[in-house]
C-alpha cells in the first residue's frame, strides 16, 4: 500500500512538474511581468511619493527602484527616507516656561540681550525648535580634546546629583576609560549618572565595558540600534550627533569633540583640531531638556517615567551677562531648525561671514546664501580640511569651491591635521557653535545641537581661534590646477551629496 501509495505521490508530482513548465512559457511569463510591472511601480511610486522629499532625491529613488527593482528596494527599505515621530516631553518644557518668562520679562524692562538686527534670528530659532532666548553666567571656549577632556573631568569630579552625556562616538580606548572610571567614582558616591550613546558611531562600547558603570549604579542607553526592533525597519541613518554632558543641571558641555583618543594630542599626536564650549547658567536647562527629551526616546518611556525631581535636574538658575540660546534639530522636526539658523545668519551678514566646517557638503539654499553673502561684498571664508577622513566628502566639498571663488568668497585649507571644528561667526555680534556639520547629512537626517551666541565676547574669541587656524593653512588659488580625471571625480561625489 504504501509503494503504491508513493508511486502514485511521485507521478502526480512530475505531472504537476510538467504542468507548469509548460505554463512558464516566455509568452506567459511576459505576460504576468507586464501585469505585475506596473502594479510594482505603481506602489512604491506612490510609497516614495507620499514622503514628500525633495524633487530630486525622489525622483532618484523612483528612478533606482524602477530599475534595480529587488536591489533598489532592499536599499530603500535599510538606508531610504523614514518619518520619524518622536513625543517631545511637554512637562519638561512646561517646568522650564515659568523662568523663560521671568527672563523674557527681564529683557523687555532692561537693556535686550540680543542685538536689534538679531531679534529676527531669535524668533526664527523659537519657533522652529521651541527654544527661546535665554543667558549664560560664564561660556568657555576650549581648543582642543586635551583642554576639554581635563575640564570635563574636572566638573565631573566635583558632581554632587547628576552627570547627564549623550555622544556620537565614545570609544573604550584611554580617553574613554579614564572618563568612565570618573562617572564610576561618582556613581559610587551616590551621584546619578546616566549615559546616552550612539549605536553606529560607539559601537565599540559593549557590556565588558560599560559593565562596572553599571554595578556602582549608574544607568546606560544606545540610541537607535541598527537592527530591526521596535519598528519594522532598522534605523541606519538618524544618528545622535550630538555631545552632550550636562552636571547638577548648571553646568553644560557641548561642540565638536568625541569621548576618544582621536581627539587627544597627548595620546595621538596626528589628533583632530577640534574646539568645544562649556556654559554655565540658564542655558544649561536646555542642553538638559534636550538630553532628556533623547533618553526617554532611547529608553522607549512615556513621560510618566521620567525622573520625578524636576527641580534638582532643572534648577532655577540666575541670568548672566551672555546673551545665549539653543537649537536642536533632527528628522523628527520637519522645520529643520539649524539648516534655517544657519542660513538666516549667513544671510543677516553685512561684514563678515567665517565658516569652519569639516565636512562642507552644502544644500543649495546654503550655497545660494554663502555665494550671495560674498556676491553682496560681504568678508565670506570657509575654512575646511585639506583632506577629511571620507576620501568622497573631501572630493565633494572641492566641486563647490570654483563657484564660492568666482563669488568673491576666500576658500582655505587646513593643512595641519584633521580639521573638525563647527563654527560660524557672521559679523562681530553672532556665533553658531555645535555638533552640526554643514552638509545635508547635519541639517536633515541627524540629531544635532548647536549653542548660539549674540554678543561680542564669544565672536572675538572664535574670530581669533579662526585667525590661528588660518595661519597653518593654505588659499585655494582663484584658478586651480586638476587633472581631468581629479575633477570627473569630484563631479561624481557631488552628484551623491545629499547622501554624504
Amino acid at each position: 500500500m504504501q509503494a503504491s501509495y508513493t508511486g502514485r505521490s511521485h507521478q502526480q508530482e512530475q505531472g504537476a512538474v510538467a504542468s507548469l513548465s509548460q505554463y512558464l512559457t516566455k509568452e506567459n511569463i511576459v505576460a504576468l511581468l507586464s501585469v505585475i510591472w506596473p502594479l510594482y511601480l505603481g506602489v512604491v511610486g506612490i510609497w516614495i511619493l507620499m514622503q514628500r522629499r525633495a524633487p530630486v532625491a525622489t525622483l532618484g529613488w523612483l528612478l533606482s527602484m524602477g530599475s534595480l527593482p529587488v536591489v533598489g528596494l532592499i536599499v530603500y527599505y535599510f538606508i531610504g527616507p523614514q518619518r520619524m515621530k518622536r513625543q517631545r516631553i511637554k512637562r519638561l518644557r512646561a517646568r522650564n516656561k515659568n523662568h523663560v518668562r521671568e527672563t523674557t520679562r527681564r529683557i523687555r524692562d532692561g537693556q535686550p540681550l540680543a542685538p536689534t538686527q538679531l531679534r529676527e534670528m531669535v524668533k526664527l530659532v523659537e519657533a522652529t525648535s521651541g527654544f527661546p532666548i535665554t543667558s549664560a553666567q560664564s561660556v568657555e571656549l576650549l581648543s582642543g580634546g586635551a583642554a576639554t577632556f581635563d575640564r570635563i573631568l574636572e566638573d565631573v569630579a566635583q558632581a554632587q546629583h547628576h552627570v547627564h552625556l549623550e555622544y556620537y562616538i565614545y570609544e573604550p580606548d584611554q580617553t574613554g576609560t579614564r572618563l568612565r572610571d570618573a562617572l564610576i567614582e561618582r556613581a559610587k558616591a551616590g551621584v546619578k549618572v546616566r549615559m546616552l550613546v550612539d549605536a553606529l558611531g560607539s559601537k565599540r562600547v559593549n557590556r565588558k565595558f560599560i559593565a562596572p558603570l553599571l554595578a556602582a549604579g549608574g544607568e546606560f542607553a544606545v540610541f537607535h540600534p541598527t537592527r530591526i526592533g521596535r519598528r519594522l525597519r532598522p534605523v541606519i541613518n538618524f544618528r545622535t550627533h550630538r555631545k552632550i554632558l550636562v552636571v547638577d543641571g548648571q553646568i553644560g558641555f557641548t561642540g565638536g569633540v568625541n569621548i576618544t583618543d582621536e581627539e587627544d594630542r597627548r595620546v595621538n599626536t596626528d589628533a583632530y583640531h577640534d574646539v568645544h564650549l562649556r556654559m554655565a547658567g540658564p542655558i544649561v536647562t536646555w542642553l538638559q531638556t534636550t538630553f532628556l527629551e533623547d533618553w526617554a526616546y532611547a529608553l522607549e518611556k512615556s513621560t510618566q517615567d521620567m525622573p520625578a525631581n524636576l527641580d534638582l535636574l532643572l534648577p532655577d538658575l540666575p541670568d548672566g551677562s551672555h546673551a545665549m540660546q539653543l537649537v536642536s534639530s533632527g528628522p523628527d522636526n520637519p522645520t529643520e531648525p539649524i539648516h534655517r539658523a544657519h542660513v538666516a545668519a549667513i544671510q543677516s551678514a553685512t561684514v563678515r561671514v567665517w565658516l569652519t566646517t569639516p565636512y562642507f557638503v552644502p544644500t543649495e539654499p546654503a550655497m545660494y546664501a554663502l555665494t550671495s553673502a560674498a556676491l553682496r561684498g560681504v568678508d565670506v571664508r570657509l575654512l575646511v580640511p585639506e583632506k577629511s577622513d571620507s576620501i568622497f566628502v573631501t572630493a565633494a566639498a572641492r566641486s563647490y569651491y570654483e563657484e564660492l571663488i568666482s563669488a568673491g568668497a576666500k576658500v582655505y585649507e587646513y593643512s595641519a591635521r584633521m580639521l573638525h571644528s563647527k563654527t560660524l561667526v557672521v559679523d562681530d555680534d553672532l556665533t553658531i557653535i555645535g555638533t552640526a556639520n554643514f552638509d545635508n547629512r547635519s541639517f536633515r537626517l541627524n540629531y544635532e545641537v548647536c549653542a548660539i551666541g549674540y554678543g561680542t565676547e564669544l565672536n572675538a574669541r572664535l574670530q581669533d581661534q579662526f585667525n590661528t587656524d588660518l595661519m597653518r593653512s593654505k588659499q585655494v588659488p582663484t584658478r586651480r590646477k586638476q587633472r581631468f580625471l581629479l575633477r570627473l571625480g569630484d563631479s561624481i561625489a557631488r552628484l551623491c551629496s545629499p547622501l554624504l
